[in-house]
Formats: C-alpha cells, structure tokens, sequence
C-alpha cells in the first residue's frame, strides 16, 4: 500500500483517544511520524503510541494542557526540537460543556471552553504557519453544531465551533501565499467517551442523520487522512461535512 504521507512529521492534539487516537494511528498508517498531545490521560497516550510502534512507525507523546496558551506554544516547540520540522497539525483536542444561557451562573466553564476549543486552536495556528513551509497542512475538528443548534443548552459550544470555522476560513488566506492548506472537518455523532452511541440522546442524534446512525472515529480520521495529503493540495478554506447527513 502507498504510504501517501511518508516522511512527514503530524502532530495530533488530544490523541489519547477517540477521534484523536483514531487519526494518529491513521497517520502513522499512512507513513507519517506522529506526535501526540495530551493533557491528563498519559497511559492512553503511550498506548497509541506502542500501537504504532508495533505496526513498524514513529510516534511520540507530549503534554500540554490545551487551555493554557503557553503550553500549546511550548508544544509545537516541542515536537519542532524533537523532530525537526512540522508539516502537519491536526487540532483535535475539544471540549463540551452543556448549560442553557439563562441558568448558567458559573462562567468558568464558559472560559475554559473557550480556551480550548478556540484560543487553543489560534494559538496553535499561529504557532505551526511559522515554522510549516510549502505544502503544510492544518485541520481543526469542528461540529455540526456550529451551523445548527439542534437542542437546547449547546449555545457555548456552537459558538466556539462557528468562531473556529471562521478563523479557518481567514488562516486560509493568510497563509495561502506560504503554500499552507488550512481546513475544518464538521464532525456529526461519533461514538466517543465525549458522545457515547448510548448516552442520554442518542437515539435523537441517530434520528437526525441521513444515515441513521453514530459515525466511528476511524470514518472521521479517514477524511483527516485525505485533507492532509498532498491528493487534497487545492482544499483549503473549507468546511467539510463528515455527519452521516446530519447537516443534508
């Protein structure tokens, strides 16, 4: 099989688990060599990694809380002094945190949301285009609900998503002229620790596809895969719906 992204250095931010662990081990597939962040969940990290290992790849763990701006600089620093370079940064590290407007007291939640899902993601944006070259390529996770807030108490969330999606859409232009490709993926249900295919509303979420069902981390790390590749050279500045037909 063709390694398409051999000799390229990935880094994968909270790739510990789910859509995370799923595109790091896709990566490592593929030919790159991968670094992985996390901010709590080491063993699971070196899991990932020894999964790659065992398969003949390269990978690393790094820790870095992702609602600490500096630690999210240090990190592509990191993996910079480790390996060498960066061509590929996959922000996939989030959170959710549920709460409708008009009962929500405690804004700590609302910050570090904010934090995470977005400031992190700028932060390491901006960290990654000055030392990425031609061909780099950037992809954030995002979420359908950044375009349709399908229930309540989900203001937080979708805000923080449509606020990345905008961003991306700017960094494309921006750094376009570097030869840097900038995209989102807008995931639908995928069965992770975060959205379990059991949990409270599940049934609802299935309701809501086209297809009729949860997504698995390896349907979303598959596309990841492509949008990284050099096959999706002219994508850049897009929004790429991988939902089950969630948003059709």
């Amino acid at each position: 099989m063709t390694q398409t992204l051999a000799g390229k250095i990935a880094l994968v931010t909270g790739g510990s688990r789910g859509i995370g662990a799923a595109t790091a081990l896709e990566l490592a597939a593929q030919g790159a060599t991968v670094a992985l962040s996390y901010a709590a969940s080491e063993d699971r990290a070196k899991e990932v990694v020894t999964k790659i290992e065992a398969a003949g790849g390269t990978a690393a763990v790094f820790k870095a809380d992702q609602a600490v701006e500096s630690e999210v600089v240090a990190l592509i620093a990191a993996v910079v002094d480790r390996f060498g370079r960066l061509d590929i940064l996959v922000n996939n590290a989030g959170v959710f945190e549920a709460g409708a407007i008009d009962e929500t007291v405690d804004t700590s939640r609302f910050e570090r949301q904010v934090a995470i899902n977005y400031q992190a993601v700028v932060a390491a944006i901006r960290e990654a285009s000055r030392v990425m070259g031609e061909g780099g390529r950037i992809i954030t996770a995002s979420s359908g609900l950044a375009s349709r807030a399908s229930w309540p108490g989900i203001a937080d969330y979708a805000a923080t998503k449509s606020a990345i999606e905008g961003y991306t859409r700017g960094a494309a232009r921006d750094l376009g002229p570097k030869g840097i490709t900038v995209n989102a993926i807008g995931t639908g249900s995928i069965d992770t620790e975060m959205n379990p295919s059991d949990g409270p509303l599940a049934e609802y979420q299935k309701a809501a596809t086209a297809l009729g069902r949860y997504g698995k981390p390896e349907e979303i790390a598959a596309v990841i895969a492509f949008v990284v590749s050099p096959a999706a050279s002219f994508v850049t500045g897009a929004v790429i719906p991988v939902d089950g037909g969630y948003s059709a």
